[in-house]
């Protein structure tokens, strides 16, 4: 599955911390932007893969899953100083 989110990056001290204002919870950090960015990836899969398992434990036995394909227009940000 490929989603974009948003990343709000800041330096604290010698670290990158950053959270994702769309997805609670999701936070990382790193020494590195990139490390901050793949940390940050990392916990939002993991908390959307929990979500998406909880979600479906209640689904009834006689009912069908299936998987949707949510297409849109991608935007891209630009860095703020």
């Amino acid at each position: 599955m490929h989603n974009e989110f948003t990343a709000i990056i800041e330096k604290d001290g010698k670290w990158f911390v950053a959270y994702c204002p769309e997805i609670p919870g999701a936070n990382g950090q790193g020494r590195t932007k990139s490390e901050c960015l793949k940390s940050l990836g990392e916990a939002i899969n993991l908390i959307l893969e929990d979500r998406r398992e909880a979600a479906l434990r209640g689904v009834p036995k006689k009912a069908t899953c299936q998987m949707v394909t949510v297409g849109g227009n991608a935007r891209e940000f630009e860095e703020h100083p």
